[in-house]
């Protein structure tokens, strides 16, 4: 009986210290969520509810594939260690690694993404002061410019019109501030001159507005 106790205190021993990887797998996966909508390593985020569905399949797809592999890497080293509980803490490992690359990856895109914020915050006030100075009849389509970035530095900007097949178009060059703009003989809009680019939508007078105080 004595013998049993002890192999019984010594199970229950591992299963305590080896009981990690679940509790961090739901934990850890709300927290992936959250950087993926709030501080992506790509794009501009997105929902909280598929940042986290996102992270569940990547974590799940970590502990089902790779955290078998790393146990039975961390038993070679560790050979007192039982099957099961290498496996968790491999798998433990292995999503506390995932999490700490996202938020690396969020804070390494950080810089980019306020970068590209402060452009299309560049083109919304440059093309709200040159319509406003030499097109005042075309304001009204300033609460809905349409960008999209041609390359680094460079944006296309339209101002929409009663017509939706033509528009009035700048290009918006963001490496000077103010920027530069000059205007695009074509009319074609965006959607078909560019069909391929991401388009942003641009609220000019809001954006104004946020940045100076003053009602434009």
């Amino acid at each position: 009986m004595e013998r049993v106790e002890r192999v019984w205190h010594r199970r229950l021993r591992w299963r305590l210290r080896g009981a990690w990887q679940w509790p961090a797998f739901l934990v850890l996966t709300v927290l992936d969520g959250v950087v993926l909508a709030r501080l992506p390593f790509a794009g501009s985020g997105g929902e909280l509810f598929a940042g986290i569905l996102i992270a569940g399949f990547a974590n799940l797809l970590a502990l089902a594939v790779l955290a078998p592999v790393a146990g039975r890497a961390l038993r070679r080293r560790r050979p007192d260690l039982p099957r099961l509980i290498a496996a968790d803490y491999a798998g433990t490992a292995l999503l506390a690694g995932i999490a700490a690359l996202l938020v690396a990856g969020g804070l390494l895109h950080r810089s980019a993404l306020e970068e590209q914020a402060g452009d299309e915050r560049a083109v919304a006030v440059g093309v709200h002061d040159y319509i406003l100075s030499r097109m005042p009849e075309r304001r009204a389509g300033l609460a809905s410019l349409d960008a999209v970035r041609i390359e680094a530095g460079l944006y296309r900007a339209c101002v929409p019109g009663r017509d939706a097949r033509r528009a009035l178009c700048l290009f918006v060059g963001t490496r000077r501030r103010p920027p530069t703009l000059s205007l695009d003989p074509s009319r074609e809009p965006n959607g078909s001159a560019y069909p391929r680019s991401r388009r942003v939508r641009l609220d000019a007078y809001s954006m104004v507005r946020a940045g100076s105080g003053v009602d434009p």
